[in-house]
């Protein structure tokens, strides 16, 4: 998905290295518009940023199939400093060995949820978060729900007999490995199966999440030094312009401003800090909404190598 602009340069560059030449036969301009399309498609883009075509879309289709581009830790040494993590080892905790009786609606208890969210948030954040109405379920801690959803999709967590139980793979891994064996599952289920639109009010625009490996990659290249939130934001619109074509027009903003919210949240704030792989902090207000600055982890190297 190199977007109009894009796919017109690799075209106009095609064209460019048959002009002039002669060919015998119809068989012979095929050959060699095919070296020369292959060529390109192997060349690095400036908007993908040193990625060719080709391996943006083993970027995008086959992110956990392309070991000549990127390979994930199957394991990881102590300390793992994920949120995702602190808060399943707390689930993990209350869970133990009898398990948790879940709510009517199935949800996990409110007693849970409420020492949970003062665990993971303090208690200056806490009194700060609940000062306009206490957790009265899973739905108040929405980390907490979603960090459930996705242990379920990851196989570590399921209902059994009317409880919450650890599933025989989780208990494995985590007494054989510790807590930070299940982190790849977790990871892999958030960016594979949960659905990240689930989690705001934005247009779907699934392809952000489909786009998932092409922010790390940005991340692992740029990432070493903070950058504004608009750094990673105007890559990705340069990137996939095309996108702009599926957002639905709204009057109170622009549908690149749309596209790069919806960017900036379901990828730098709600996964990749959910995750420890990027520092997202909040530096300074601007036409009512909160800018942010971002800075990768020294987790995102040792989780994710790439070979570009």
């Amino acid at each position: 998905m190199a977007g109009p602009a894009g796919m017109q340069g690799i075209m106009d560059e095609v064209l460019a290295g048959v002009e002039g030449r002669e060919f015998s036969s119809l068989e012979e301009v095929q050959a060699a518009l095919n070296q020369l399309t292959q060529k390109q498609n192997n060349s690095p883009l400036a908007s993908f940023h040193g990625l060719s075509p080709t391996q943006m879309h083993r970027v995008l289709h086959f992110p956990f199939d392309s070991p000549e581009l990127v390979r994930f830790a199957e394991s990881l040494e102590p300390p793992v400093e994920a949120p995702a993590l602190t808060l399943f080892a707390l689930l993990v905790e209350a869970i133990g060995e009898k398990g948790l009786k879940p709510t009517v609606k199935g949800n996990l208890p409110q007693r849970f949820c409420r020492e949970a969210a003062l665990s993971f948030w303090g208690q200056e954040k806490y009194e700060h978060r609940t000062r306009f109405g206490a957790i009265r379920s899973e739905m108040d801690f929405f980390d907490l729900h979603c960090l459930r959803l996705v242990a379920e999709l990851a196989g570590l967590v399921r209902k059994y007999k009317g409880k919450f139980v650890l599933t025989a793979k989780c208990r494995k891994k985590i007494t054989s490995q510790g807590m930070e064996a299940v982190y790849p599952d977790l990871f892999t289920a958030y960016v594979q199966k949960f659905n990240w639109s689930y989690l705001d009010g934005f247009q779907d625009i699934l392809f952000i999440q489909q786009a998932f490996l092409f922010t790390l990659f940005l991340l692992g290249k740029y990432g070493g030094e903070v950058r504004p939130q608009t750094f990673y934001e105007d890559i990705f619109l340069a990137a996939f312009p095309v996108l702009l074509d599926e957002i639905e027009p709204v009057s109170y903003q622009s549908c690149e401003k749309t596209l790069c919210r919806a960017y900036f949240y379901r990828t730098l704030s709600h996964f990749a800090a959910f995750f420890g792989l990027a520092e997202v902090q909040a530096i300074s207000e601007k036409d009512y909404l909160t800018q942010y600055e971002v800075k990768k982890t020294p987790l995102l190297d040792r989780f994710i190598s790439f070979a570009v």
